[in-house]
């Protein structure tokens, strides 16, 4: 159900490792929660984030949720995509539904994320 080369957060943040960025998006839950997603505001290139703080927000027909960063670093890559298709954040929350790359300031955080069935297993019991 939840793609096993990705990382979770408590937030519901993916994360996909490719060396030194990593590439950030909401998970399907996360999507599913929300329902139809109408607009989403997101950071700047160069703009840097922390772990643990927000980076921007979604906005769906139902409600307004926040974005929480599962790791710090330098925005280096915004999906564009999004301001035109806000929408690809419920066809592909795992593909073209990401919303942000960054280049890590610390590897070693991705230590305090999920696995895929540890975030299984939380999922379920937040249900």
């Amino acid at each position: 159900m939840y793609p096993k080369d990705l990382k979770y957060d408590k937030e519901h943040e993916w994360v996909k490792v490719d060396g030194d960025i990593a590439i950030i998006g909401i998970s399907d839950f996360a999507q599913e929660q929300l329902g139809e997603v109408v607009y989403v505001d997101l950071p700047a290139v160069g703009d840097e984030i922390i772990a643990g703080e927000s980076f921007g927000e979604v906005e769906s027909v139902k409600s307004v949720s926040e974005l929480f960063s599962p790791l710090s670093g330098d925005i280096v890559e915004v999906n564009e995509m999004l301001g035109d298709a806000p929408e690809t954040v419920n066809e592909d929350c795992y593909g073209d539904g990401w919303m942000v790359k960054i280049k890590m300031a610390d590897a070693a955080q991705t230590d305090d994320l999920m696995s895929a069935d540890e975030y299984e297993a939380f999922v379920a019991e937040e249900a």
